[in-house]
C-alpha cells in the first residue's frame, strides 16, 4: 500500500510541476484515498501538504490554507517511532511541509507568508539536503522579490552554491527564472547589476 501511495503521490507532484493542476489533484486524491493514509498520520500529512501546493497552483487560497493546517496537525499526531519506508522518512518532515507551504503561497502571490515558510524550512532542513536547500533558497528569493525587495532577493539568491546552480537542472532553471523576474521588475537597479555580474562569473568558474 505504501508503494501505491508513493506512485500516485509522485504522479501528483509531477503533474503539479508541469502546471497541470487538474491532473495533479486527481492523482493526489487517489493517493489520499488509500487505507495507509487513514492508518498513518505521516502519510496523511504528506498527502495534505502536496494537496495544498496543488490548491495554490489552482489559486484556491482557502483550500490551500485549510490543507496546510490539516497537514501540520497530522504531522504532529504521527508516531515518530513507527516503522515506515525509508523513501518517506528520508525527506518528509516539518521542513518539507514548510517547503510545500512556501510553494503554495508563492503560487498564490502571498509573498510575506511564502517568505515566512521559506525561513522556517531553511532553519529545519537536514544538513545533507543540499539540493532542497538550494531550491528553498531560490524560492525564498522569489518571495522577497515579490515584495519589492530586489536587494534582499539578490542577497538570498547568491547563497545558492555554484555547484547547485549549475549541476542540478531544476535549480538551474529556477535560478534563470529568478534572474528573468529580477530584470523584469527592477531592470535598472543596482541589485540587477550585482546579479548580472555575479552570474557572469559562473560561466568562467
Amino acid at each position: 500500500m505504501a508503494i501505491k501511495f508513493r506512485i500516485w503521490s509522485h504522479a501528483g507532484a509531477m503533474y503539479r510541476h508541469l502546471g497541470r493542476h487538474g491532473d495533479a489533484l486527481a492523482a493526489n486524491q487517489v493517493a489520499r484515498s488509500l487505507n495507509i493514509v487513514r492508518r498513518d498520520p505521516l502519510f496523511a500529512a504528506l498527502g495534505l501538504a502536496r494537496q495544498a501546493a496543488i490548491h495554490g497552483l489552482a489559486q484556491e487560497r482557502t483550500n490551500a490554507r485549510r490543507a496546510l493546517d490539516q497537514a501540520r496537525e497530522a504531522l504532529f499526531r504521527a508516531d515518530t517511532g513507527a516503522d515506515r519506508p525509508v523513501w518517506l522518512t528520508a525527506f518528509f518532515d516539518e521542513a518539507e511541509l514548510d517547503s510545500l507551504a512556501l510553494n503554495a503561497y508563492l503560487s498564490l502571490g502571498d509573498f510575506p507568508s511564502a517568505e515566512k515558510h521559506g525561513h522556517r524550512c531553511l532553519a529545519q532542513l537536514r544538513p545533507a539536503m543540499a539540493r532542497s536547500r538550494a531550491i528553498t533558497t531560490t524560492r525564498l528569493a522569489h518571495s522577497q522579490l515579490g515584495q519589492g525587495e530586489p536587494d534582499a532577493a539578490v542577497a538570498t539568491a547568491m547563497k545558492v552554491s555554484l555547484s547547485a546552480a549549475t549541476e542540478h537542472p531544476r535549480v538551474s532553471r529556477m535560478i534563470m527564472e529568478f534572474g528573468a523576474a529580477l530584470r523584469a521588475t527592477a531592470p535598472r537597479s543596482s541589485a540587477t547589476r550585482t546579479w548580472t555580474d555575479y552570474t557572469a562569473t559562473w560561466r568562467t568558474a
